[in-house]
């Protein structure tokens, strides 16, 4: 595939743009025609420039909706929490529908509420997607998701104003609920659409947060309960290019701007049942005492003891103890255990360990001395396990990552090695189940001390418009990628 543009700097390359104008350009840019005479009056793709201010007002104007808690001083230093399918993400999706309808857009919702905005090429065939989600977490921030939906919006407007037709349709897809906050299953929309999560079990998932109402009853409610089936036979992609923050702290460490993201790492999600024997602390004795969240405290302790031997990663992000009563002993306890690897083989053999050392404390059996200097009362627990989900490693294709590469090559040129660099995914993304389907690759921009699902979560407008940019000029390689396939 031939390249767009060769790139020399000669900017600074943390210089702003001036409000109102477009990403300031890196370098003189060596000329190359289209190859269709048609298109000689518009600009070459390699001029075509996404204006930083406009990307983060759109960010900012659209946190109204769901905006969450304060951390800073300026207007826009607060944090986002809309939750997948409350009022709040029902207004920001009725603004991505309209948003991209006037851009040119055919609309498509499917069963589950993912929405699909197609924009014509030239030629039939299905779309090359950028795709994320505008839900959050109920502590989050404005960047996790939404700007990888501002982002293909952003393309979207490049497009659409300078008159460009691309060969294939390009478009931009929301997922439904990829953080599974309120309803508790990660990455859900883009795992029915691609067939790994059955539609029937994704309609019963009931809200952990506020009422139980199900995911089918909320679709319902807020107007988002698509017609078209939640499928990619129903809803094919030609590709998906996905833009997200890094969540990590390696790109700011090594003061890069991009990370290409060569696959995702394993994860598996559990929740731990616990029953012990609820009973008034005040006259039950030490050693008759069955208490389900002391045992539980063991565990979580001893996963983070096991996932360290491993070399891997674990977290208990919900734990539920039942009366809940301040002088009764939990006699029932649920505790969830999110387990992560970059290899299949690591987290299951932390699994298997937990489960190993989980059932000989349950049994009063003592492991890595977690029983000493206390009492173990009786061991009247029962411990059973339920697999929420379970993640491979995903390796993304490499034609969307040479794309990405190339399109790094654009806006960086010279200096493409020193602020660019390879990386893996920690956590999960709709781009996992995506690339079950289609070819599909990342991007990751820095965001400031690698936080996020945190209302402080932040990466610079600069570094937003860089890999917004980067996003665009993604899409059209591969856009010529697929024309020079067909010829």
């Amino acid at each position: 595939m031939r390249c767009l543009a060769q790139v020399r700097p000669t900017v600074p390359l943390l210089q702003r743009a001036v409000p109102g104008r477009s990403l300031p350009r890196y370098g003189s840019i060596a000329t190359r025609k289209l190859a269709s005479a048609s298109t000689s009056a518009q600009p070459r793709l390699s001029q075509l420039r996404v204006q930083q201010d406009r990307l983060m007002e759109t960010i900012h104007y659209t946190s109204r909706w769901g905006t969450g808690a304060r951390w800073g001083e300026r207007p826009t230093d607060t944090g986002m929490s809309r939750l997948t399918l409350s009022d709040a993400d029902k207004e920001a999706r009725d603004w991505f529908v309209d948003t991209t309808r006037s851009l040119g857009c055919h609309i498509t919702v499917d069963a589950i509420g993912n929405i699909f905005a197609v924009r014509p090429g030239k030629k039939e065939g299905p779309a090359t997607f950028v795709g994320s989600h505008l839900d959050t977490q109920p502590t989050g921030g404005r960047y996790d998701g939404v700007l990888g939906v501002q982002a293909g919006i952003e393309m979207l407007r490049v497009l659409h104003e300078n008159e460009i037709q691309t060969e294939y349709a390009v478009g931009v897809v929301n997922w439904t609920n990829e953080e599974g906050a309120r309803f508790p299953v990660s990455m859900m929309g883009s795992g029915v659409w691609s067939g790994f999560f059955p539609l029937e079990d994704a309609y019963n998932l009931r809200s952990v947060i506020g009422n139980q109402a199900t995911l089918r009853e909320e679709l319902e409610r807020i107007g988002y309960l698509g017609q078209t089936p939640a499928s990619y036979e129903s809803m094919p992609m030609a590709a998906h290019f996905e833009l997200h923050i890094e969540q990590g702290p390696a790109l700011e460490a090594e003061r890069r701007k991009i990370g290409v993201v060569q696959g995702v790492q394993a994860y598996n999600w559990f929740t731990v049942e616990i029953q012990g024997k609820d009973s008034h602390t005040g006259t039950t004795p030490l050693a008759n005492r069955s208490d389900a969240l002391l045992l539980a405290s063991k565990f979580i302790l001893h996963s983070h003891r096991i996932a360290t031997k491993h070399s891997a990663l674990v977290t208990t992000g919900i734990l539920t103890a039942l009366p809940g009563s301040t002088n009764t002993i939990p006699g029932l306890v649920r505790f969830t255990l999110d387990v992560r690897s970059p290899k299949n083989e690591t987290v299951e053999a932390v699994a298997a360990d937990l489960k190993r050392d989980f059932a000989t404390l349950a049994s009063g059996q003592d492991v890595g001395d977690l029983h000493a200097g206390g009492t173990a009362g009786r061991n009247e627990f029962k411990v059973s396990w339920t697999t929420d989900s379970a993640t491979s490693a995903t390796v993304f294709h490499e034609d969307c990552i040479r794309c990405v590469r190339e399109a790094t090559s654009d806006v960086f040129g010279d200096r493409t090695k020193e602020l660019v660099r390879d990386i893996s995914s920690g956590a999960g993304h709709d781009s996992v189940y995506a690339s079950r389907r289609c070819p599909t690759t990342m991007i990751f921009i820095p965001c400031r001390d690698g936080v996020s699902h945190n209302p402080a979560e932040y990466s610079t407008p600069e570094d937003c418009a860089l890999g917004t940019q980067v996003v665009l000029n993604s899409v059209l390689r591969y856009d010529k990628l697929r024309k020079a396939a067909d010829a």
